[in-house]
């Protein structure tokens, strides 16, 4: 689908249905559901500025610019995402810095394209994914300390999503999130992600990757008993579960030759044991 274009904000065609998690679901409480919606889109409209191939870097920072500026009070009407989402802010009382933090991401994404390590690669998803969390905790008036836990899932979706998307990051953005020292450690270069399959050496980065992700996931496995809300601890529990089939898929197949994701009957386990945990430590 071609791009809805604004001079500041655009639609790639994507939404909730193209992630890996529920977004907003029922079983989130239907008082904080139109405010989760705001965030999404907004950040969904911010990450599609951000990849978006026809727009240069220097354009993509200045609309990701104009876009702050909404959230902190300017109008404009080439920004209705933002202009939602402050909207959104000041009805919850909420603070912007969630939303921010996640633009700053976006600015790196418009001009970085290599991550030199691990650690790297962790520090922005601390500002690419961890926000997200923390705005739905924060919505909910969760204690900060699930904080850690929910960063942990967060940077393990990321990573799963960078992993699933590694052959297309490259191809169509010349993007690559697998660090660099990896990679020069099996001697090849990020050329082998343009191939239809994956080399030995690339399945050992990849495998690598997905074992590196594994003590995120169990860490992320602490954050559904550390919440009081019932509809966000069930959601987590569910997402906890799908970050776990993602990675035990993404150990079993090849990212460069199909699509990895979880199948009908999967996704219908996650919800399932996600609820059925959720009742168990304390639900009604």
């Amino acid at each position: 689908m071609s791009p809805n274009r604004g001079s500041v904000e655009f639609s790639s065609g994507k939404g909730s249905k193209d992630e890996n998690f529920p977004v907003g679901s029922l079983l989130i409480a239907a008082p904080y559901r139109p405010h989760v919606h705001a965030y999404y889109v907004f950040a969904r409209t911010a990450d599609d500025v951000a990849d978006a191939a026809e727009l240069s870097p220097d354009d993509k920072l200045r609309r990701l610019d104009r876009m702050a500026a909404v959230l902190d009070g300017a109008v404009d009407p080439e920004a209705p995402a933002a202009t939602a989402m402050r909207a959104s802010l000041i009805k919850t009382g909420l603070d912007a810095v969630h939303c921010h933090e996640l633009l700053a991401a976006f600015r790196m994404d418009a001009t970085k394209t290599r991550y030199a390590d691990w650690d790297e690669l962790m520090g922005y998803c601390r500002l690419s994914a961890a926000p997200v969390g923390r705005y739905l905790l924060d919505l909910h008036g969760e204690s900060r300390d699930t904080w850690p836990a929910s960063d942990a899932l967060c940077a393990a979706l990321q990573v799963i999503n960078h992993l699933q998307d590694c052959a297309d990051d490259y191809r169509s953005l010349d993007r690559v999130y697998l660090p660099m020292d990896w990679l020069t450690a099996e001697d090849i270069s990020v050329t082998a992600l343009a191939s239809s399959a994956s080399s030995a050496g690339l399945r050992r980065v990849l495998d690598r990757a997905v074992q590196a992700t594994w003590p995120l996931v169990e860490k992320a496995g602490e954050l559904p008993d550390g919440l009081k809300d019932f509809g966000l601890r069930a959601e987590s529990a569910v997402i906890v579960s799908l970050a776990r089939g993602l990675a035990e898929r993404l150990a079993r197949q090849d990212p460069l030759a199909v699509r990895v994701k979880m199948g009908p009957a999967g996704l219908i386990s996650a919800f399932a044991s996600g609820v059925l945990r959720a009742f168990l430590r304390g639900g009604r």
